[in-house]
């Protein structure tokens, strides 16, 4: 029988180290993509339900933001912001979303649906630079003036929603407008939520400006002055 020399043991250490560590390496960012996950979806408080909406505190306006045009989320985004407006919860509506074409413009199409369900179209403003959530809130605050708000969106979007805006300084709360199931279609907006929400956490740490800000319109000049 061989014996083991000191030498060739420490050898042996040294490659087993070096192996667990090229085997430990590629879950490190796995790692990293799950603790980030969790932080973005650990902004649960501070969620209300649509049917409920006497129970959410009153702020200035709400933030709502936009999804496919005519799709059943739209709608209900829309109505929930309607109830908020109605109920006296919100003075203004906020509508954001995206307009990088011409022939496709939800900021429009939301003030449209809003007016049409009673709303005044001066208590609402579209903010056609809205292309991500990131977007929307930075503009919320830097160009609308807005410090406090109610964000209306589906539940699956509101922790990243409300982690951004906690991260720019705003105080929020989220209203779920999801009425309905979405079928299908959820699966595929929970698995989306996960590279949205890496997302969300690069622009936060990185301090990522919009791509358009502009000159500001604050909702309430008033206060502004």
């Amino acid at each position: 029988m061989v014996a083991v020399s000191d030498k060739q043991s420490e050898q042996l250490l040294k490659g087993k180290k070096r192996w667990l560590w090229l085997l430990l390496l590629p879950l490190l960012p796995i790692c990293a993509m799950v603790l980030i996950y969790i932080e973005v979806e650990s902004h649960q408080g501070s969620i209300y339900e649509s049917h409920n909406v006497e129970s959410v505190p009153q702020m200035p306006a709400a933030i709502v933001f936009g999804a496919g045009i005519n799709s059943l989320e739209f709608h209900d985004r829309v109505r929930t912001a309607v109830s908020l407006y109605k109920s006296g919860k919100v003075a203004k509506l906020l509508m954001t979303g995206d307009n990088r074409h011409m022939n496709y413009n939800e900021p429009i199409a939301m003030k449209k649906a809003a007016v049409s369900l009673g709303v005044p179209e001066q208590d609402i403003t579209c903010d056609f630079a809205g292309f991500r959530t990131y977007d929307s809130i930075y503009r919320a605050r830097d160009i609308f003036g807005l410090r406090q708000a109610v964000l209306v969106t589906q539940r699956y979007h509101l922790p990243r929603a409300i982690f951004l805006a906690q991260s720019l300084g705003l105080e929020v709360v989220g209203v779920d407008a999801a009425v309905r199931s979405y079928g299908a279609w959820q699966k595929w907006y929970d698995l989306r939520e996960i590279a949205a929400a890496e997302a969300a956490w690069l622009d936060v740490m990185t301090q990522r400006k919009p791509k358009f800000l502009g000159k500001k319109e604050p909702l309430f000049p008033e206060a502004e002055g």
